[in-house]
């Protein structure tokens, strides 16, 4: 009995795992879309985000160690 309980554990584990990354997969597909959007009104305005994104790109590096 002990066996089986152990595989139903797993099972549970490994199941809302897939669930919570198909969750995140999603989330990042929003935010992905959300950033297009702001970059592509800022471009409208004039102004360009490729100069900046090196920058912001060390400044989230360093925030990350």
């Amino acid at each position: 009995m002990v066996n089986e309980e152990q595989v139903g554990f797993h099972k549970g584990a490994v199941s809302t795992l897939i669930k919570e990354r198909q969750e995140l997969a999603r989330m990042l597909g929003i935010v992905d879309s959300l950033l297009q959007a702001h970059v592509e009104a800022l471009k409208k305005l004039g102004v360009d985000i490729t100069q900046q994104a090196p920058a912001e790109e060390k400044k989230t590096v360093k925030t990350k160690r």
